[in-house]
């Protein structure tokens, strides 16, 4: 299977990562008009599960070191798969309940506030698991991205009108979300032998992970949306014949490439987490909240009441974010 080799191209992973999981909001954002994102989530799930697949089938399955997708889960332990599941239905709970605050509050707040508390709770969380890089280095660049949070939830009280009141349900729900996806990766984690290249017996490979997980979202979805559907905590109830009523193939594609983009995004971030630990890994891929706010501020834009005077919280944030995210990739080397 295809493994990384040295930190460099873990990094470069690791950003190609934070595109895609400050992105794939973008693809809600284009059906939300046409498709309830109810509908919108089963698509995206699906497309979290074929990106899985495709990367084991290819990657995950060639070359000589490691084991490849097939022998590796027949040979896997039952505890270790569980892991890999348990982390895929902690992270759909988690992921719904943004994907909810993203439309009550849009990405521009939902992002900056669920992203960034579950980057703080899942750096500590895996840096206890398994404590790769400079913990004050680290620590000190979360809490630069701690302070961009702030300056970006600064910005947007400054565009409430006198007479309109704070979404706090939206504010709550990103809360709830941050802290539980600040869990999930640390069990994905566990599931993983940490050499890949000679990887543990009864353990998994980075690919056979990934799509265990991708099992877990799927299968949980059964139970979180379908009650989302039926008793939605916004907009109007959804059912199942709407799906196939409602939906066409241009909507289920930008779905499915919503899920797509995410999932490319987790199987890169897994894949370089050997080479730069777990904690700088999740670390960096969680700098999507910098990403997701670039497309909510200057593409969506959703702070554009800004008042002229409070227009320097957007750049404090941006600077805050870049700082905290170099400190984060220079925790591992020095």
């Amino acid at each position: 299977m295809y493994i990384i080799e040295n930190y460099s191209v873990a990094i470069f992973l690791c950003l190609i990562t934070m595109l895609c999981w400050g992105s794939w909001a973008n693809t809600q954002k284009l059906s939300s008009t046409k498709w309830p994102f109810q509908l919108f989530y089963w698509d995206y799930s699906l497309g979290i599960l074929l990106i899985t697949l495709l990367l084991a089938f290819t990657l995950g399955s060639t070359g000589e070191a490691g084991r490849s997708f097939l022998d590796d889960l027949f040979q896997a332990e039952g505890r270790y798969l569980l892991y890999a599941l348990l982390g895929g239905i902690i992270f759909n709970f988690a992921n719904l309940l943004l994907v909810i605050a993203i439309d009550l509050t849009g990405m521009a707040i939902a992002f900056p506030i669920g992203i960034g508390i579950a980057l703080v709770l899942g750096v500590i969380t895996n840096y206890i698991d398994t404590p790769v890089g400079n913990p004050l280095i680290l620590f000190v660049g979360v809490l630069f991205v701690v302070l961009a949070i702030v300056l970006d939830a600064l910005a947007y009280k400054s565009i409430l009108k006198n007479d309109q009141k704070t979404p706090l349900k939206g504010i709550l729900i990103s809360l709830v979300a941050g802290v539980s996806m600040g869990f999930f990766y640390r069990y994905v984690a566990q599931s993983m032998s940490l050499d890949f290249v000679q990887p543990e017996v009864g353990k998994l490979t980075p690919y056979t992970a990934l799509v265990v997980f991708s099992v877990g979202i799927l299968l949980s979805n059964f139970v979180f949306n379908s009650i989302n559907m039926y008793r939605p905590i916004t907009g109007k109830p959804v059912t199942y014949t709407d799906y196939f009523v409602l939906g066409n193939s241009k909507l289920h594609f930008i779905g499915i490439l919503g899920g797509a983009i995410w999932g490319l995004g987790m199987s890169f971030n897994i894949i370089a987490s050997e080479q730069a630990g777990p904690a700088v890994a999740y670390g960096l891929g969680q700098g999507a909240t910098m990403v997701a706010a670039f497309w909510g501020v200057f593409i969506w834009k959703e702070l554009k009441e800004l008042p002229q005077s409070k227009k320097w919280l957007i750049s404090a944030m941006f600077i805050n974010f870049l700082i905290g995210l170099g400190l984060i990739v220079y925790s591992k080397i020095a």
